[in-house]
């Protein structure tokens, strides 16, 4: 809003005094300066009812000066307490950066978190925010982190950014070039794959069709045997009843002695 005023050339009567004209000031141009202020001032203090909310502009809408608007809406919404800068400084200690992300989004993000501690007062040095920044790298950067923090020349926060870009850059890289590599050999090992079933699938049926031929002979011969078994038994059968008894179960046989 105070931009919006300042565009205008309004902004000054957020801070000035209204004029005061005496009754027997006879003054014909310092009647026309104070009607020109209370005009710009007019202006200058609905600009600002306009923007309120409907029930805040019933509040506000008695209020005789911008100035005076200004400032009761600064009492009532503008906060500047020990609050704000504790939490800040909460979000700051409690930051921590994840692998999910890239590190260069949450290094911007800290930066940001700094420059409110900045503009809250508390001064914050280049090589502390240098220091934070490496310790806040995450758990898959450890080994780049100990490298960081084992140089004896000490980094400059310009210098930092630079080296981060640079290692996720080849990180970026490196898992392109890995991710292409696990594809080819995934499709490799699928067309070997493919190939080795084509080659398999002939002598699977060769070897079906042959067993298939055995059975089919072990049938036969079982048949074969079979049938035989069962003339050789008819035969038999035949024989034995063409063939005399030995024993004959007439009456004449009764009375012939035992053994001749």
């Amino acid at each position: 809003m105070l931009f919006y005023l300042t565009t205008l050339s309004l902004s000054r009567f957020l801070t000035e005094e209204p004029p005061v004209v005496t009754e027997g000031d006879t003054d014909t141009q310092r009647r026309t300066a104070v009607d020109a202020w209370n005009h710009s001032d007019f202006l200058c203090r609905n600009y600002i009812l306009n923007s309120l909310d409907d029930v805040l502009y019933g509040v506000y809408c008695f209020v005789k000066t911008a100035k005076e608007l200004w400032n009761s809406l600064e009492k009532k919404y503008k906060t500047e307490d020990a609050g704000v800068k504790k939490f800040i400084v909460g979000k700051f200690l409690d930051y921590k950066m994840v692998d999910a992300k890239t590190v260069m989004s949450q290094v911007q993000e800290i930066q940001i978190i700094i420059h409110d501690l900045i503009a809250e007062g508390m001064e914050i040095n280049e090589p502390f925010q240098v220091a934070a920044i490496i310790e806040k790298l995450p758990q898959m950067w450890r080994d780049f982190k100990n490298y960081l923090k084992h140089k004896r020349k000490e980094l400059t926060f310009e210098e930092l950014i630079v080296r981060l870009r640079i290692e996720e850059d080849s990180r970026t890289s490196d898992a392109k070039m890995y991710k292409k590599a696990m594809e080819i050999e995934a499709k490799a090992n699928l067309t070997e794959s493919s190939n080795a079933k084509k080659t398999q699938a002939p002598l699977q049926r060769k070897e079906a069709r042959d067993s298939q031929k055995v059975q089919r002979s072990v049938l036969q011969l079982w048949q074969t045997k079979s049938y035989g078994q069962g003339l050789s038994s008819s035969e038999e059968g035949q024989k034995s009843e063409s063939r005399p008894s030995e024993c004959c179960p007439g009456p004449e046989c009764a009375n012939r002695p035992f053994g001749n």
